[in-house]
């Protein structure tokens, strides 16, 4: 040690280093031409910043993930803990089920389905009347449309003047009426423009003549009406055969996925609506924030495994028919703003919006920012169309929350980027949507409770005279 400390002091006392560290931006040719031996000892510090900083560029932040995964799962054990201890075991496939039975002699919903068939055959033999020169273009679009209305208008009335149909019966029925509606107008879109391709084709001479569509088939419509896309065209990418694996793997995901979404409305969500007896419309503002904090974490929590479901659903279906396209949502848990969420966490819904009405928009004249208004406004219309048709209650909430978020979009866009883009997104999906499709169900549950006991009550207090007077 005391020869080293010696040779430190003795270089150190040089003229040399001591310009060195009195002058540490002297050019290279002011500097020794051989490296000092302790240079990286005495040369510690650089220019960086902290890890945590905006301007570090550090993406590691997997620990701190796994941290807030450990954190979540602890918490909320904790509170499934609290739940049971308080309300016992309250999961019950019983009451899930009472929801879609219907009367044993009369199924709406049933009947509703097997009539959707009608329409669909209708629009084939429109497209085939077309395709043989009985129709002109312009008749039988008109039909089309007569025949999509109709479509629209005929779950509406069964749904609203039907006291029989059951509300898990009448959400599965309007989802699959309009999921049709949206199908069997790309179907007589995209026929349309084949026909006029073919026509210009053989007005300039590079086709003979127009020939005969071999696509419209039954086979080839009901082949479009199950895959899981909303465009058609007439020849989709196709995988060479169906794995049975990977079919199963999807099958048992949505069974297990099915069974937790109950498990957390009947033991999570049932009982902080059971804590309130009167809808939102007529608490306070404490109140009701108080019961919209206790419902965030849930419904979130519900809004994801749908997403799932969805997704397990989707595949299950393009596994089994053997469809090549599976893109059905990007990766929108990393958008940064409100827009990139809405443009990838649907993409069949967008594909379609995109391919039939903004582009039909954009071609008749209207500004591309009044085509993608009018497409958002659409769409926050047939969300609240959706939830508040079954249930009985338009309220505009969802609409409102819907027209909120563009709102942020526009105003707050610029202000938040990158991971603060990324996290006024999820704070959007906590408070946004999927909570005021919650409002919905609470209101429901509150009226249909209020009514079974308004109708035992009487029943009750006639059993109570029949006693007396026995």
């Amino acid at each position: 040690m005391a020869v080293m400390r010696k040779r430190f002091v003795s270089s150190s006392a040089g003229e040399e280093d001591t310009n060195l560290w009195e002058n540490p931006h002297t050019s290279e040719s002011d500097q020794p031409s051989e490296e000092h031996p302790y240079a990286s000892l005495l040369c510690c510090h650089n220019i960086q910043d902290s890890l945590l900083s905006s301007n570090s560029n550090f993406t590691g932040y997997r620990g701190i993930l796994n941290w807030i995964i450990i954190l979540l799962v602890l918490t909320h054990a904790h509170l499934f803990l609290e739940n049971f201890i308080q309300h016992g075991f309250l999961i019950d496939v019983r009451k899930v089920l009472g929801h879609l039975i219907e009367d044993s002699c009369n199924w709406p919903s049933v009947n509703l389905l097997l009539a959707a068939n009608l329409f669909a055959l209708l629009a084939l033999y429109l497209e085939k009347t077309q395709e043989k020169g009985v129709l002109s273009s312009t008749t039988s679009h008109r039909l089309h449309l007569i025949n999509l209305g109709l479509l629209l208008l005929l779950p509406a009335v069964v749904i609203g003047y039907e006291p029989r149909i059951s509300t898990g019966g009448a959400f599965f029925s309007l989802w699959f009426y309009i999921i049709l509606s949206l199908k069997l107008y790309s179907y007589q879109e995209t026929n349309c423009w084949y026909r006029q391709a073919l026509l210009e084709a053989a007005r300039v001479g590079s086709v003979t003549q127009t020939g005969h569509n071999e696509n419209l088939t039954l086979k080839d419509l009901y082949y479009f009406l199950c895959a899981p896309t909303l465009c058609y065209q007439r020849d989709f990418p196709r995988t060479p055969k169906v794995r049975i694996n990977k079919l199963l793997h999807r099958l048992l995901e949505m069974v297990v996925v099915i069974q937790i979404m109950v498990a957390i409305v009947q033991q999570w969500i049932e009982p902080i609506f059971q804590k309130s007896e009167k809808p939102f419309t007529s608490m306070d503002i404490t109140l009701r924030v108080k019961h919209l904090v206790g419902l965030v974490a849930p419904t979130h929590f519900l809004w994801l495994l749908f997403f799932f479901l969805t997704h397990s659903y989707l595949n299950f279906c393009a596994e089994l028919l053997c469809f090549g396209d599976r893109h059905f949502y990007g990766d929108w848990w990393n958008a940064q703003t409100l827009i990139s969420f809405w443009n990838t966490w649907n993409i069949p819904f967008q594909k379609w919006i995109n391919r039939h009405v903004y582009a039909q928009l954009v071609e008749r004249n209207v500004s591309p920012t009044k085509a993608e208004f009018l497409v958002f406004l659409m769409s926050a219309a047939l969300c609240e169309y959706l939830v508040a048709l079954p249930l009985h209650s338009c309220r505009l909430w969802i609409f409102l929350v819907m027209v909120s978020e563009l709102l942020v979009a526009v105003f707050l866009g610029n202000s938040f980027q990158g991971n603060y883009g990324n996290g006024l997104v999820w704070l959007c999906l906590l408070l946004g949507p999927p909570l005021a499709v919650t409002t919905y169900f609470h209101d429901h549950y509150i009226g249909s409770h209020h009514h079974s006991r308004s109708i035992s009550a009487p029943l009750a207090s006639d059993h109570r005279v029949f006693l007396q007077l026995y």
